[in-house]
């Protein structure tokens, strides 16, 4: 099967319209104001074909579907202290939920076994201080102490420098890659010849 391949924190019409041509899986839209790339606003398209992912850390669950309705979003993805029970109750209503990790050293994933069997995804991360978004990677052989059953999106640094050594790493859980920072023209604005680049090769 071929890899999911999801591209986050983007926020221009166009933009997004154009990185979804290259029929990517999944658009990811952030809405932690800290982020440079927080979707304050409803862009003038939204995809029709790639599944709408709203990005959101330790959001009150008002917030989460007040959002969720104005873009129409498919998918909750949750990159802070959200318990299982936040998980389970987003799943209850419909929506696929994505739970980021952020991993430096193998018993930052322990912290996955109270998710297994509620989240449709995990998404493995970098570990920051500004919850994703650092551009950085982590060293992806620790996740060869993931022994979960639930499929995970690689996070974190990947970039058009990245397909080698992606094509090289193999994980039975692997679903795909989490694509942002290092294919932007500015924060928000993919440059979609990168993304179009690396979709090929997967």
């Amino acid at each position: 099967m071929k890899p999911i391949i999801k591209v986050c924190g983007m926020t221009q019409g166009q933009n997004i319209r154009d990185v979804e041509a290259l029929g990517v899986d999944l658009i990811g839209f952030i809405f932690y104001e800290k982020s440079p790339r927080c979707a304050r606003q409803l862009p003038d398209y939204l995809p029709l074909h790639a599944g709408r992912v709203g990005v959101f850390v330790d959001a009150p669950l008002a917030e989460i579907n007040a959002k969720a309705k104005a873009f129409g979003l498919t998918h909750i993805q949750l990159h802070g202290h959200e318990s299982p029970q936040q998980c389970q109750t987003l799943k209850g209503a419909g929506f696929k939920v994505i739970k980021a990790f952020s991993i430096a050293e193998p018993c930052d994933l322990n912290a996955t076994e109270s998710y297994e069997g509620i989240c449709d995804y995990f998404l493995f991360d970098t570990k920051t201080p500004a919850y994703g978004g650092s551009g950085k990677a982590f060293d992806w052989d620790i996740l060869s102490h993931y022994h979960g059953a639930t499929p995970f999106l690689l996070s974190g640094g990947i970039g058009p420098e990245s397909i080698e050594a992606l094509q090289s790493f193999s994980h039975p859980a692997l679903a795909g890659y989490d694509l942002n920072s290092r294919f932007e023209v500015t924060p928000g604005v993919k440059e979609v010849d990168k993304v179009m680049r690396f979709k090929l090769n997967f």
